[in-house]
């Protein structure tokens, strides 16, 4: 059986903001689309805050997340 390399800890930050750009970007779009079916009305600049801060927060999630299963792994 072949022994599994670890991805590095570098390797997991750029993945998950990889992934954190693309869902910024559809986020965007998604709130665009979505706010107005709602009665919402949002600028560009506040949809774009809110997106950010959605997007710290899934950062943190899917980097500790990614950590946890490397870390579980192991074992």
């Amino acid at each position: 059986m072949t022994k599994r390399v670890a991805q590095s800890r570098a390797r997991s930050m750029l993945e998950a903001v990889a992934n954190l750009l693309v869902g910024y970007v559809l986020a965007l779009l998604i709130q665009q689309l979505a706010y107005p079916l709602f009665g919402i009305d949002t600028t560009l600049a506040e949809d774009s805050a809110i997106a950010a801060l959605f997007m710290l927060g899934s950062l943190a999630r899917s980097y500790l997340l990614r950590r946890l299963f490397e870390r579980l792994q192991a074992f």
